[in-house]
């Protein structure tokens, strides 16, 4: 469960890495890929807001990431539960008001990851 759960850390890790990267730096051309529905004509203008929007998903990777390199298993697992925990509500809260989609490819993997630390 151990090995799982931080497996699963590193690819929530990886997905807000990537979150990162095309919301501050390739916005106007990932994020119209991704975001089909956004109004193509909005791209330009919000590229400060998404830039902004990115760097909070660095914050959280980086947090993540520092979970590699805790050594005490205590405060290991808290940390993990806490920045895991900030992934599934900021998931949950864009599932609620933006896209259903978010769920699933942002929280959900927290939620399974916040699970398997539980058990493990």
């Amino acid at each position: 469960m151990e090995l799982a759960a931080q497996v699963l850390i590193g690819v929530v890790a990886a997905l807000h890495l990537y979150f990162m990267y095309f919301e501050m730096f390739a916005w106007t051309t990932i994020g119209r890929r991704i975001f089909r529905g956004f109004p193509k004509e909005l791209f330009e203008p919000t590229k400060p807001l998404a830039a902004n929007q990115g760097l909070y998903n660095g914050f959280l990777a980086a947090g993540l990431i520092w979970t590699y390199f805790i050594q005490d298993p205590i405060w290991k697992v808290n940390v993990s539960l806490f920045f895991l925990g900030c992934v599934a509500v900021a998931g949950i809260y864009g599932a609620l008001t933006a896209h259903k989609k978010i769920f699933f490819v942002q929280a959900l993997p927290a939620i399974i990851a916040i699970s398997l630390l539980l058990l493990a």
